[in-house]
């Protein structure tokens, strides 16, 4: 988790800081506790000590994003989420969050969210959502960053099989060789072979869950879309719509409760949101290995959540 800095270092006493990690994080600082100010990347290369060229590459690098598209596509969540919450006319959104004009800002709003402010704010869902990146530190002393997004996905039929798996938290976890094992008899049905070039969905059902002792059903599957017929001896579970925190997880599919336990432990209590017992989804790349060792394999948690201001779940 990021070390929030309760006081920027002036621009002039650049202190010796070899670490990335360090820099980085005094810049996302920055951007995150000034986003209702206009923001450059001349002034944030300053606050780094390093050149603009350097600050753009290194920020890069590190978050996969330019600093100009972070610092945009978190001014627009966030009138994304005044849309929602209030009746603010879409202009003054717009003069608020660094727009000199109504017509610019929906472009903008329409490129990141894929429809104008006022359709948005009619759908009523909180799809899209950026919130600001943090750090998970790895035991080895370095680090990577992390960003949760606030996604409403719909209602959904999920086409596959399951079987009951006991957890992390378990008196006798079995989870590492169940979930293979459920994945492997699921991709075993006659006509599966016909689906390869389709994203992967798992789904661990703890909406009724009294304790990981008791174990709870996994769902290994694919989305049932339109036009897909069922499988001979699949089964189909009824996943309602939900809003949830979506997590990217890359590396060993073995390192991902250290990511979700990033989540829960620390991005969720400074968060806004409240976790929720329900239908937790993994998504997985079409050919990804339930195995998969690699570094570079990547896969999303789809992880319940509510606004604290809710009283719903």
């Amino acid at each position: 988790m990021s070390r929030l800095l309760h006081a920027v270092v002036p621009a002039d006493k650049c202190l010796p800081e070899p670490a990335h990690f360090t820099r980085i994080e005094r810049v996302l600082n920055h951007i995150h506790q000034h986003l209702d100010a206009p923001l450059s990347v001349s002034e944030l290369a300053e606050l780094s000590c390093w050149s603009r060229w350097q600050l753009q590459r290194v920020f890069h690098n590190e978050t996969g994003l330019t600093v100009a598209a972070y610092v945009r596509e978190l001014k627009l969540s966030q009138a994304a989420a005044a849309l929602l919450d209030g009746r603010e006319r879409v202009l003054d959104l717009a003069l608020r969050h660094g727009y000199d004009a109504e017509a610019s800002f929906s472009r903008a709003f329409k490129q990141q969210f894929g429809c104008s402010p006022l359709a948005y704010r009619k759908r009523g869902l909180r799809i899209g959502l950026r919130l600001p990146i943090q750090q998970i530190a790895a035991r080895s002393g370095e680090g990577r960053w992390l960003q949760v997004r606030v996604e409403t996905r719909p209602a959904f039929h999920l086409m596959g099989g399951s079987g009951t798996i006991h957890g992390l938290f378990a008196d006798v976890p079995d989870f590492q060789h169940r979930v293979p094992a459920i994945w492997q008899g699921v991709q075993a049905l006659p006509g599966w072979a016909a689906f390869s070039d389709r994203p992967l969905l798992g789904v661990s059902d703890l909406s009724a869950s009294q304790g990981e002792s008791q174990g709870f059903p996994y769902w290994a599957g694919i989305e049932q879309g339109e036009g897909i017929p069922a499988l001979p001896g699949a089964q189909i579970l009824a996943v309602p719509s939900q809003t949830y925190g979506v997590i990217r997880h890359q590396g060993p599919i073995g390192e991902l409760p250290r990511t979700l336990s990033w989540f829960i432990e620390h991005w969720l209590p400074q968060s806004g949101y409240r976790g929720l017992d329900g239908l937790e989804l993994e998504a997985y790349p079409p050919g990804y290995r339930a195995t998969a060792t690699a570094a570079d394999a990547c896969m999303h948690y789809w992880l319940p959540i509510a606004p604290l201001s809710s009283r719903s779940g």
